[in-house]
């Protein structure tokens, strides 16, 4: 994939940059995977704003992904790459060897007629989904499982992998995108390789109205309300903050605060925090 830059014809074109969806093969959705998506706006059943920041935007359909792969033993072709507008990533449209298609997450090198598959029996290759158990120490994977059965939670967005460092007893542990170290089940499964479109970081949106087509509406900043809609608002000229660090609208600590709850039963499973640390 790569990235493609506009010639500045319109000031809100100099810096814009969007995809070149070199990726993709195939333009039109498959119907009968795709769904409707109900639009609130981030309101809740009284119409109340409950996530700001949230409407208008254009139509969607819900692509139904297959994260929890459990089709064992039964080749499939893919056949074609298409773009995903509820994700970062890709898919992939695979259609297996008794007619049944589904759609997965396209990772990196997946091409046209490539064949893939899942089961403990499967060969270790890009695309395929196999129990942890059953994949060589070292080894990309993506779409990892939390819980045997439940589907992939974990590593699902473009350009991300997470390293499987060793195997253990009962327990895989995983190197994620965060440098969080981390044991997973080993009988839960996971997709060899990295997730593809991976530069979709380095994309700049350009312009507001591109973030309005998303389905996202303009945050103001703090400083800049009255005091009675923000604690950041009031004063004469541009005022600091005012408290020992910055805040929500509602006054709760933002920037930097740890929300994990500290009795949380997982906490056992974490080998080593994002920031180098061992979780306590």
């Amino acid at each position: 994939m790569g990235i493609k830059i506009f010639n500045p014809y319109t000031p809100s074109r100099r810096n814009m940059t969007s995809s070149d969806f070199a990726e993709i093969t195939k333009s039109t959705p498959e119907k009968s995977l795709c769904s409707s998506v109900k639009k609130n706006a981030g309101r809740n059943n009284q119409g109340k704003i409950t996530v700001r920041h949230h409407g208008g935007g254009n139509r969607r359909k819900y692509r139904s992904i297959d994260f929890k792969r459990l089709k064992d033993g039964i080749e499939a072709t893919v056949i074609g790459i298409e773009y995903d507008p509820n994700r970062t990533a890709n898919i992939a449209l695979i259609c297996y060897a008794d007619g049944e298609k589904s759609y997965i997450l396209a990772p990196e090198g997946l091409t046209d007629g490539m064949k893939v598959m899942n089961g403990p029996t499967a060969e270790v290759k890009v695309g395929n989904c196999l129990p942890l158990s059953a994949i060589p120490v070292g080894a990309q994977v993506h779409n990892i499982e939390l819980y045997p059965g439940k589907g992939g939670q974990m590593v699902r967005s473009a350009g991300n992998s997470a390293q499987l460092m060793a195997k253990e007893g009962k327990y895989a542990t995983l190197r994620l995108p965060s440098g969080e170290m981390r044991m997973v089940p080993i009988i839960c499964r996971a997709s060899i390789g990295a997730i593809g479109n991976g530069d979709h970081n380095l994309i700049n949106i350009g312009k507001a109205g591109r973030k309005r087509h998303m389905g996202i509406r303009p945050t103001v900043r703090g400083s800049v309300m009255n005091p009675n809609d923000h604690p950041h608002g009031g004063g004469e000229g541009k005022a600091p903050v005012g408290r020992s660090g910055p805040c929500t609208p509602w006054g709760k600590p933002a920037l930097g605060l740890k929300t994990r709850k500290k009795k949380k039963a997982s906490n056992k499973l974490i080998v080593r925090r994002r920031d180098g640390k061992a979780i306590k």
